[in-house]
């Protein structure tokens, strides 16, 4: 999609925006709905005031920001690039995508969901406010990272969340210890 024929389609669902640089920054005081769109622009800055609904999207160019102050809702996303960032203040839902690259940054308020990631590459850093939810993941690779503040749903590699895994260690931090099975390769 060209940058004008995104700028048409927020005129037309009266959206407002900014242009500063390369960048178009949305910054309606809303919920952004714009379900029927299978692409955007890249470099776009979701800035408004509530969720970003974009369910039939089904990929992420590179540049796009979601600082929103709401939900994110990509369920039918497949392929996401580098340097995507979630700063965005809800959950982040990710239902569809298989694999993510490295340089993704989730550094959400909420919940994660990558119920369908079977791939996650090193470089992978978790910084969000709540839990991480990963049901099909068979693996994780040295330098994948869980800094978020909530628990670490591993349904395929340890049948549920990491918090009540009976291999946890009585006194030791379940965080620190997942992160450094991570990094002893115990998930390759």
């Amino acid at each position: 999609m060209t940058r004008e024929e995104f700028i048409e389609v927020l005129d037309e669902k009266g959206y407002s925006y900014e242009m500063e640089g390369d960048q178009i920054v949305v910054t309606h005081k809303g919920i952004i709905n714009l379900n029927s769109l299978t692409t955007i622009h890249p470099g776009v800055v979701f800035d408004n005031e509530g969720g970003v609904y974009l369910e039939s999207l089904k990929t992420i160019p590179p540049g796009v920001v979601f600082n929103n102050k709401g939900y994110v809702d990509l369920r039918s996303i497949e392929t996401i690039h580098t340097g995507v960032e979630f700063k965005n203040g809800g959950d982040v839902y990710l239902r569809s995508l298989k694999t993510l690259p490295p340089g993704v940054e989730f550094k959400n308020v909420r919940d994660v969901y990558l119920t369908s990631l079977t791939t996650i590459h090193t470089g992978v850093e978790f910084k969000n406010g709540g839990h991480v939810g990963l049901t099909s993941l068979n693996s994780i690779p040295l330098g994948v990272q869980f800094d978020n503040g909530g628990n670490v749903y591993l349904g395929s590699l340890i049948g549920g969340w990491f918090e009540d895994w009976s291999g946890n260690i009585e006194g030791i931090d379940r965080k620190r210890l997942l992160n450094f099975m991570i990094s002893k390769g115990v998930f390759i």
